[in-house]
C-alpha cells in the first residue's frame, strides 16, 4: 500500500475578457475577437488532417492550406468559425476515404466500406454547409403580399404573368388598379 497522497491541482484563474486577447487579428480564421479562440480553431481544424504519409513540405502545405480554407469561408463569429472548421475537416475526411477507395490493391469491401464513408461524410459536409448558409440568411425565402381585392364573379392571378413570346406587359400591368 502506498502511503503517497493523490496529487492535488491547485485552482487556477481563467481569464475571461482579457484585453490582449480581444483584438481579433486572426478572426478572419475562426470569427472571433478572441485569438486565443481563433488559435484554438485552427489548430482543432489541422489536428484533423490525415498527415502521416505526408514529407514535412507536403505537410506544411497542407497545414496552411487548412488556415487559407478557414479564411476563405470567412468566418463572421464564432459559431461560423465552428461550422467552417467541421466544414474543411469534413471535407478533408471525405477526400482521404475516396482516396483509399481508389488504392489499387484495395479489396472489393475495403473499398465499398472508404466509398460508404466518404459519402456519409459528403453528405454531413453539404449539411454543414446548408445549416452555414442559413446561419448567414441566404436560405431564407421572401414572401410579399399585397391587398388583392376580388369582387363577386371575378378572377384573381397571383404572381408575374407574362404573355407567350415574351414582349408586352404583363397582364397586371393592364389592370387599372394593379403595379
Amino acid at each position: 500500500m502506498s502511503t503517497r497522497k493523490p496529487a492535488t491541482h491547485a485552482p487556477k484563474t481563467v481569464l475571461a475578457d482579457d484585453p490582449d486577447d480581444r483584438k481579433g487579428r486572426l478572426k478572419t480564421i475562426g470569427g472571433s475577437q478572441s485569438d486565443h479562440w481563433n488559435n484554438t480553431l485552427a489548430n482543432q481544424a489541422v489536428q484533423a488532417l490525415w498527415v502521416k504519409n505526408s514529407d514535412a513540405q507536403e505537410r506544411d502545405r497542407q497545414l496552411s492550406a487548412t488556415v487559407a480554407g478557414l479564411a476563405g469561408i470567412g468566418p463572421k463569429d464564432e459559431l461560423e468559425g465552428m461550422m467552417a472548421a467541421q466544414l474543411v475537416a469534413a471535407h478533408n475526411a471525405a477526400m482521404e476515404c475516396y482516396r483509399r477507395a481508389m488504392i489499387g490493391e484495395q479489396t472489393f469491401e475495403g473499398r465499398r466500406e472508404n466509398l460508404n464513408q466518404a459519402n456519409k461524410l459528403s453528405r454531413t459536409w453539404a449539411t454543414l454547409l446548408e445549416a452555414l448558409n442559413r446561419h448567414r440568411g441566404k436560405g431564407q425565402q421572401k414572401v410579399t403580399v399585397e391587398h388583392v381585392h376580388v369582387h363577386a364573379g371575378g378572377q384573381a392571378v397571383v404572381g408575374t404573368i407574362e404573355r407567350p413570346g415574351g414582349g408586352g406587359r404583363t397582364k397586371t400591368e393592364e389592370q387599372p388598379h394593379a403595379k
